[in-house]
């Protein structure tokens, strides 16, 4: 267990190499407790706050490794896909300190059957729901139950395996993909959900748990679909704003009885106390706050909104919760301001798109007075900054309000050009609505 004073004497490992872990990095290095910072694998973006090291976001064993030769003492994992392949187990057997679940803990996102069980079991209220394995039990289910439905894979997906079908044939093609002979979706596709279609406005709300207490950070909207409009398909995210005016003090707290309580208390008595961040998308629907997925980690591009406006030491935060003493952080601290992010996204992306464009204008549109995250960039050999991902930057802003943050953002996003890019020109218009 580690414990330290308010010193620089830690170095800290940042596990995942897009936008939120260039975030993470960003906030991190701010903290009075951080003397080095180390990011695996990182980007070109962490690399201006520290040192890269390259390791397998799959393979926990490859970031152990580092953590182990730079003689790391914190570790703060990023992505999905570690935490659920058990690294937080494997570092805890090291006698090494690492926020975030464990992988049994981590099924709350790794297997949507599991959430939906838990849901179930502890009364969390969420759409009703079906899990099947077999193609022809799915089809059988949606002839009586039709369409509007959502069609989701069970395992992770890059967030792209919840399928929002409008018509029978697009619900009977998405059970297809997954359990058909295709399997577009692969393992992550073997366990079908087929849940009503439920109707409102989502948010996402952010917990960090030691198992017991928690923290609320500032809530969100993410923006999935890939046009203005909600148009076009899901995506990992085109921008997202916080905190979201819709989610008042009144909302919060039911929240929090109804769906956060229950789930921490629920994990706790199934014997798989959940540590790290717990983020609920949330549908606002005319019942109430219904789930509609679990997160185990910190979102993206949401992070990139949360973590600006956490006014406290976000790396004593995120240890205090790994050493099971929350308790002495105020639950609900007060959010000041505003923040947004859109994302350059790589023309065609999230299907096919081209990479290796050559990035312009970072520079002024910091200038401007925005933060310009990096989560899908490379180093060319000439030294040159290029696309290497289908959502390839985020401009970042902050202001003491929506309106003037969204201003600040797109300003600042006009100054950036690579070939092809393209970004939704509505992030937010939502929240401005609710204001």
């Amino acid at each position: 267990m580690l414990m330290f004073e308010n010193e620089a004497i830690m170095k800290i490992l940042i596990v995942g190499g897009g936008g939120r872990e260039h975030a993470l990095a960003l906030t991190v290095k701010k903290s009075p407790l951080c003397k080095e910072l180390i990011c695996a694998p990182g980007n070109p973006g962490t690399a201006l706050l520290g040192k890269n090291f390259p390791a397998d976001m799959s393979d926990p064993q490859s970031i152990l490794a580092v953590a182990l030769a730079e003689k790391v003492d914190f570790t703060i994992v990023g992505p999905e896909i570690p935490l659920v392949a058990g690294v937080v187990d494997l570092f805890n057997d090291n006698g090494l300190t690492i926020f975030g679940p464990t992988a049994a803990a981590a099924a709350l996102e790794g297997s949507k059957a599991f959430s939906k069980a838990m849901m179930e079991k502890y009364q969390v209220p969420t759409a009703l729901h079906q899990t099947f394995t077999d193609l022809d039990s799915a089809l059988a289910h949606l002839k009586a139950n039709p369409a509007p439905v959502v069609v989701k894979a069970s395992g992770l997906a890059a967030g792209k395996g919840a399928l929002v079908c409008m018509t029978d044939d697009e619900a009977v093609a998405a059970v297809e993909s997954m359990l058909g002979a295709d399997a577009q979706f692969g393992e992550a596709g073997k366990t079908v959900v087929i849940e009503e279609y439920m109707e409102g406005e989502e948010a996402s709300i952010f917990a960090v748990s030691d198992g017991q207490n928690y923290v609320l950070l500032a809530s969100a909207q993410d923006h999935k679909r890939a046009y203005d409009g909600d148009e076009g398909p899901n995506t990992g995210g085109m921008g997202a704003y916080a905190p979201a005016p819709l989610v008042d003090d009144a909302l919060l707290n039911q929240v929090c009885e109804e769906i956060i309580e229950p789930t921490l208390i629920g994990m706790q008595k199934e014997g798989i106390p959940y540590v790290g961040v717990l983020y609920v998308g949330i549908m606002l629907t005319k019942e109430g706050p219904k789930v509609v997925e679990y997160n185990c980690r910190f979102g993206d591009p949401e992070a990139q909104v949360i973590l600006p406006l956490y006014k406290g030491d976000i790396v004593q935060l995120l240890l205090d919760a790994s050493n099971d003493n929350l308790q002495k952080h105020p639950k609900n601290p007060p959010v000041e301001g505003s923040a947004a992010i859109v994302v350059l996204a790589s023309d065609g992306y999230p299907g096919d798109y081209e990479a290796h464009k050559e990035i312009s204008g970072i520079d002024r549109a910091e200038a401007s007075g925005a933060q310009v995250l990096h989560a899908g960039t490379t180093l060319g050999a000439d030294g040159k900054l290029l696309s290497a991902g289908g959502r390839v930057l985020g401009v970042v802003a902050q202001d003491e309000n929506l309106k003037l943050t969204l201003e600040k953002a797109y300003a600042a996003l006009k100054e950036i050009h690579f070939q092809g890019c393209f970004y939704r020109q509505d992030i937010g218009q939502k929240g401005l609505k609710n204001v």
